[in-house]
């Protein structure tokens, strides 16, 4: 059993289309440790969060292929989380948000800033990279 975070990783990860694929694929052949692999390859996704990944692919759930589709995810996923991070971002905190959803997802420092970079697109902010305390 994988944990609700690396589950909550596993949707807030971009993984392609074809990957997805091939893990399916290699899933269904009995190759489960190849199919977590394949998909950890391209993803940055994490061991656990790459089997919780597998898991949902069985069970017919589309992973996102792309971090607009990500962060709609997260939308759905905790609202609140993405508006604490909306409301660092408008203070010009990237940073802040970015370490916050790093908190509380396992998602790799470059799927944060990607998913934070996505949000801000969204919001029209600038973003900067303060943080707390650094004035």
């Amino acid at each position: 059993m994988t944990s609700s975070k690396a589950r909550t990783t596993a949707l807030i990860t971009p993984v392609e289309e074809g990957a997805q694929r091939e893990a399916e694929a290699l899933a269904a052949e009995g190759r489960t440790a190849k199919a977590v692999r394949r998909l950890r390859k391209d993803s940055g996704l994490g061991l656990e969060a790459a089997s919780a990944a597998l898991e949902l692919l069985k069970e017919g759930q589309l992973l996102p292929a792309t971090y607009g589709q990500a962060l709609d995810a997260l939308g759905r996923l905790d609202a609140g989380l993405v508006d604490e991070m909306t409301a660092l971002l408008g203070c010009g905190r990237r940073d802040d948000a970015i370490r916050l959803l790093r908190e509380r997802t396992d998602i790799d420092l470059a799927g944060g800033y990607h998913l934070v970079t996505e949000l801000n697109g969204r919001l029209g902010t600038t973003g900067t990279t303060g943080t707390a305390g650094t004035d």
